[in-house]
């Protein structure tokens, strides 16, 4: 059995991975999804890291996945948990030093020119479940205040050493895929794996996106790790063509 780490972006939270939870657990694994910190304006990169270590715990053959700005925390995660894998949905990608605030201009991506948060983040997701989704995430994003977090250069001086993979949406507005391709390329060398859906797939897609963390990356029961990759995963699964 795995456990799955669930990171979720700036202004979302741990209900944006309901869906995804009931579908792994149902093929057998186990879910950790916590609110980040992010109403927190003491908090940093650093705990908002320990915030996911903790909820944690002692659990073992764990696959960590950060989806957007959750990108720059998970990889913290992995510096402290025996992780067995790590696993980058439609993610920001930090380089050392690089502040999340600045990576919107460092990493080049380009603007998508859509101010709504519907057709850009949801467009594919049923609309009831899209407007209660962001009712929940807005009230919790009117307190929110990521200043420090903002603000702080990455601390890792290079990557965790665990596996890697970036897993690319096709119908994302908001990280495109010509711009994650490059940005996977970029910063870690590595091939995204790619399947269809928005910026919030495991919220329209949940099932396939539960098949494609359990086929890449879980571990079957009592299954141990002997040894660590040093290297980001290059290989690429489609989930749909």
């Amino acid at each position: 059995m795995t456990t799955f780490a669930l990171i979720h972006g700036a202004g979302g939270s741990a209900y944006d991975w309901h869906l995804l939870e009931a579908e792994l657990r149902g093929r057998g694994h186990d879910t950790v999804a916590v609110d980040l910190p992010m109403s927190d304006p003491r908090a940093g990169l650093w705990d908002y890291a320990d915030a996911v270590v903790q909820a944690v715990g002692e659990r073992e053959d764990l696959v960590v996945v950060a989806h957007s700005w959750g990108g720059f925390v998970g990889p913290l995660v992995c510096a402290r948990t025996r992780a067995t894998a790590l696993v980058l949905l439609t993610a920001m990608i930090p380089s050392p030093g690089e502040a999340p605030d600045d990576w919107w201009e460092r990493s080049g991506r380009p603007s998508s020119g859509i101010e709504d948060d519907y057709e850009l983040y949801l467009h594919d997701v049923p609309r009831e479940l899209a407007e209660r989704v962001l009712a929940h995430d807005g009230a919790l994003a009117g307190n929110m205040s990521m200043e420090r977090a903002g603000r702080e250069p990455w601390p890792l001086a290079a990557w965790p050493d665990v596996p890697t993979r970036y897993l690319l949406c096709r119908d994302d507005r908001c990280f495109t895929p010509d711009f994650v391709r490059r940005h996977a390329k970029e910063r870690l060398g590595i091939v995204p794996d790619e399947m269809p859906g928005s910026h919030m797939a495991m919220l329209s897609r949940p099932a396939e996106l539960a098949d494609y963390l359990v086929r890449s990356v879980a571990r079957p029961a009592r299954a141990k790790s002997s040894t660590r990759s040093t290297r980001a995963s290059s290989s690429s699964v489609e989930v749909e063509r």
